[in-house]
């Protein structure tokens, strides 16, 4: 999947509106009504959002291509800083989240002796199809809103492995509580694989700083060190060095 920067202008518009008309869309990007039009088909087709006669709609935020298509290449530059940080022949724990998605085809581009093991669904027929990487796909019940596994057997058959390294998403933070999840089956499930790593990584663009989420995932101090990008706001930047969690900040 490749958008362009406009269109991913249109998807950020459309995730915050929910729904947004055509002449809205032109008016506020500066282009014809054609283009949205055009626009609009193309992100349609990828399924990144639902195209009606004249204006946009909003799909499911657990769906995996509309999150992957929101601050598109944001998200590319902290798998790829993700990346640097797997060695050669390294077995590695992904979560289901869109930037952990953006990892995995990363390293299958770039590491083909990494061993991949997820919960996510999307990321190991993803990942297959792009490269040989050998792909470990924990057990559990398929939830298929965010194409994953949850449940007790994910627990189960993670156990079974430990791991130098996981990286995971998050869909927000909150300063004394720790990293926010928004489903219990998806937050439980993570919480279970990081059990099975020596180092938790978070990788999250600046956006999920000022949001909340229904569920503590983790403390503020779990991680080993968290990816953004430099549009995390400065006072978030002073918290984490205080609190002794590294930061790596793409550009």
């Amino acid at each position: 999947m490749k958008i362009n920067k406009r269109q991913g202008e249109i998807v950020v518009l459309v995730d915050n509106e929910k729904q947004v008309t055509v002449k809205e869309l032109s008016e506020k990007l500066g282009v014809s009504e054609v283009t949205i039009r055009k626009d609009l088909d193309v992100l349609s087709e990828y399924g990144i959002l639902i195209r009606h006669h004249g204006y946009a709609l909003k799909k499911n935020t657990a769906d995996i291509t509309n999150r992957l298509s929101i601050n598109y290449e944001t998200k590319c530059k902290i798998a790829k800083k993700a990346n640097a940080l797997i060695g050669f022949n390294e077995t590695i724990l992904i979560g289901s989240g869109s930037t952990c998605a953006l990892l995995a085809e990363e390293i299958v581009k770039t590491k083909p002796s990494v061993t991949i093991i997820t919960h996510s669904i999307y990321i190991a027929e993803h990942a297959s199809k792009l490269g040989n990487n050998k792909i470990i796909l924990l057990g559990g019940e398929y939830q298929p809103d965010a194409q994953v596994m949850v449940g007790p057997l994910v627990r189960s058959s993670v156990r079974q492995y430990y791991v130098d390294k996981i990286f995971l998403g998050t869909d927000g933070f909150v300063k004394n509580v720790g990293f926010m999840g928004s489903d219990v089956l998806r937050t439980e499930a993570v919480k279970n694989m990081a059990e099975s790593a020596r180092n938790v990584i978070i990788l999250t663009d600046s956006s999920k700083f000022s949001k909340r989420g229904l569920l503590v995932q983790f403390s503020q101090k779990e991680p080993s060190r968290i990816i953004t990008d430099r549009k995390i706001p400065e006072d978030y930047i002073e918290f984490f060095k205080a609190i002794g969690v590294p930061l790596t900040i793409v550009d």
